[in-house]
């Protein structure tokens, strides 16, 4: 049996993740501040942490096949002093106590896949951005927090010594799925009421990933030793903003969408309680070490990928 150590799984990836491993031959041990009851279910189970304090969850990575930390608030809100501070710490603060608890451990999980973003690179309209390409802020993009926030992650997640233990910082691009706290029914919905249209320049792209295609990557990792360090999870072919919009309106059968300048999506943002970021830095990321590995994508466009999750929300 293939024990996976899942922190943080009570959001939309944790779940996905839990209802793939959720098979003969895999048992999920979920450590969340709420157990909803799991615990009846066949090959998973829910353990109580705090996120902040060693207990006796520190026991499951023992023996454990893998360990996955997800843990860390939404970003889609306003980044005023208190948000920032809660961003950052509900991130470094779980990241560096599972790095203590794997240091307890007599035998300690042989890979750690921590949650990271691909905002980790910087805005790229020229080249697409592989896990070698330059990472940093950009001033135009507005993304200096952002990428301030997911380099501390990684050194987080990195500092600690783990020599028993490979490492994995999981630059996470959108992931596309139904289910609560996903962005692709919000942008159907923006499409279907007429709101459509292209973003700012619509010339910033898209990186995206299909989540079927994040869980067959996220055991991909796990069962594959050269995969270590950074990797992107990202379908291979991001898309500009326009394009994306296009394809989201084609998928509702929308006539049109108006369009929404930078100052419009400004003003939307403060009274959604966002940031503009979150739309108009441009993420070019690709999928460079998946690919080098023979990773298979079953979804590489975004039209794709709409089609098949409007086929299974519909069926």
């Amino acid at each position: 049996m293939k024990r996976v150590i899942l922190a943080g799984g009570s959001g939309f990836l944790g779940q996905a993740l839990a209802r793939h491993f959720r098979r003969p031959g895999w048992e999920l041990v979920c450590l969340t501040r709420q157990p909803a009851g799991g615990a009846s279910l066949p090959g998973f189970r829910e353990l109580f942490w705090d996120g902040l304090t060693l207990g006796g969850w520190v026991s499951e990575l023992n023996g454990a096949t893998a360990l996955i930390n997800l843990a860390g608030r939404s970003v889609d809100c306003r980044y005023h002093a208190r948000n920032r501070r809660e961003i950052v710490d509900s991130r470094v603060n779980p990241t560096r106590l599972l790095g203590q608890a794997i240091r307890h451990c007599s035998a300690p999980p042989p890979v750690w896949l921590n949650a990271s973003t691909g905002t980790i690179y910087r805005h790229s309209l020229d080249r697409p951005m592989d896990e070698s390409s330059e990472i940093g802020a950009t001033p135009a993009a507005r993304d200096k927090f952002s990428v301030s926030v997911a380099q501390a992650w990684e050194q987080a997640l990195f500092e600690v010594s783990t020599p028993s233990t490979r490492r994995v910082a999981l630059r996470t691009a959108m992931v596309l799925g139904f289910a609560r706290n996903s962005v692709l029914p919000v942008l159907l919905r923006l499409a279907r009421w007429g709101l459509g249209g292209t973003m700012g320049s619509g010339k910033q792209y898209v990186s995206w990933i299909h989540e079927r295609d994040f869980c067959r990557a996220i055991e991909r990792i796990i069962s594959h030793e050269k995969l270590v360090g950074p990797v992107n999870l990202a379908a291979p072919q991001p898309l500009p903003n326009r394009e994306m919009m296009r394809e989201l309106r084609a998928a509702v059968r929308a006539p049109f969408g108006l369009a929404a300048t930078d100052w419009m999506l400004e003003i939307g943002a403060f009274f959604l309680r966002t940031e503009t970021e979150l739309i108009l830095k441009s993420r070019r990321v690709v999928p460079g070490r998946l690919l080098a590995d023979g990773f298979a994508f079953d979804f590489s466009t975004f039209a794709e990928a709409v089609a098949d999750l409007n086929r299974g929300r519909i069926s």
